[in-house]
């Protein structure tokens, strides 16, 4: 929209993703997993034209195969459905999967399987991590929430959040999934005419991955970091900073700018928790307040900037994601969503135990051991 005012945060944004920022949206911001769910359901019991789906994660189990339902209904109706999912992150359950799919007629490919040509391996540590639900090119959900149990794990529930989304940028949206379409399949999708703006938010889609040359939504990040004047707020189940970011955040506090971090106490991933926590010293010194959520894996993914700036998204506060996973999220400025988001935030840390610096460092020394041990394979996470 040429109208729009543009910032420095959304130029970069374009030109770091490629999408601009646009007008005219509806945003709901879900929590509860299995709202979230019913949600998506009830968006592809209502699709008429197509639907794709774009997961990290599609398991075969009750969450899975409740999905499956509702895109076989779309598809009795003549709906197109589409349905990518990672090959790597789905691998405990990708055959069942395909399966399953298969046997409800649906359109399904793995993305980024490992192949064998010519005696030499495909690289392996190349993933597609987003997550998208796209509905007749007018309704999307986009976050951190996979089709699969919450509670997948043993002993671990999940805790998401995911954005529903009206309006516009839903173009941009599909366009990635038809571009990881093409990857796999060389077909070309073509586009559905645009819709109108059904609401007044302002957002903006910024896709990231190894394919775009620069470590998009890092330096995203790092220019939010350096913007904030008041407040800044991320939430990341897996955190791993690099310089830029560690420099940014330091500087922040350095300008009085109040820096929350939520993690997680439960732990899904053992070394990664450790590299992770190999930082929290240097963050606790400088004066960032580290949050740890309490019971469950808080595994949403989101940045909010002086209450007036929000990215909810797939993408993790880590190496991994801001160099080798393919990842989507959505910028949006101000408005609504934006106090959502911050109501949110104040949820987390009221479910949070602070952590504090005197406290961390009375850990055994063994401890300290086993995290410096990890920080120092942490590129490879």
């Amino acid at each position: 929209d040429p109208s729009l005012p543009q910032s420095r945060l959304s130029l970069l944004a374009e030109a770091l993703g490629g999408f601009p920022a646009s007008s005219g949206h509806r945003i709901e911001l879900l929590t509860d997993y299995e709202e979230t769910v019913r949600a998506m359901v009830e968006a592809i019991d209502g699709a008429e034209r197509r639907v794709h789906i774009l997961t990290y994660i599609y398991a075969d189990d009750a969450t899975g195969q409740t999905m499956t339902d509702a895109l076989t209904r779309a598809q009795r109706r003549g709906v197109e459905v589409r349905v990518l999912f990672d090959a790597l992150g789905s691998r405990p359950w990708a055959e069942k999967t395909k399966t399953m799919l298969a046997l409800a007629g649906i359109e399904a490919r793995l993305v980024l399987p490992v192949r064998f040509a010519a005696l030499r391996r495909a690289r392996g540590d190349l993933r597609n991590h987003r997550k998208l639900c796209l509905i007749d090119g007018r309704l999307g959900f986009v976050g951190s929430q996979n089709i699969v149990d919450r509670d997948f794990r043993p002993g671990v529930v999940n805790d998401e959040l995911v954005a529903r989304i009206e309006g516009p940028c839903i173009a941009a949206l599909d366009a990635v999934f038809a571009s990881d379409w093409f990857l796999e399949t060389r077909e070309e999708l073509g586009a559905l005419p645009p819709v109108r703006a059904s609401g007044t938010g302002l957002l903006q889609a910024i896709q990231s991955g190894p394919d775009f040359g620069t470590p998009g939504y890092e330096r995203l990040l790092v220019e939010m970091v350096h913007s904030a004047e008041q407040r800044v707020t991320i939430v990341s189940p897996y955190l791993i900073p690099d310089q830029a970011l560690l420099t940014a955040i330091r500087n922040a506090v350095a300008r009085r700018v109040r820096v929350d971090i939520v993690i997680s106490s439960v732990v899904d991933q053992r070394l990664v928790s450790l590299a992770q926590r190999s930082y929290y010293d240097e963050l606790l010194s400088c004066g960032v307040q580290l949050h740890q959520y309490r019971d469950r894996l808080l595994h949403a993914k989101n940045v909010l900037v002086d209450e007036t700036v929000g990215i909810v998204g797939s993408s993790n506060a880590d190496v991994r994601s801001f160099v080798l996973n393919a990842e989507i999220s959505v910028i949006f400025y101000g408005g609504e969503a934006s106090s959502r988001l911050s109501s949110i935030h104040e949820a987390y840390i009221a479910s949070s135990d602070p952590l504090t610096l005197k406290d961390w460092r009375s850990r055994p020394k063994s401890a300290r051991l086993a995290e410096n041990l990890a920080r120092l394979v942490s590129p490879l996470l």
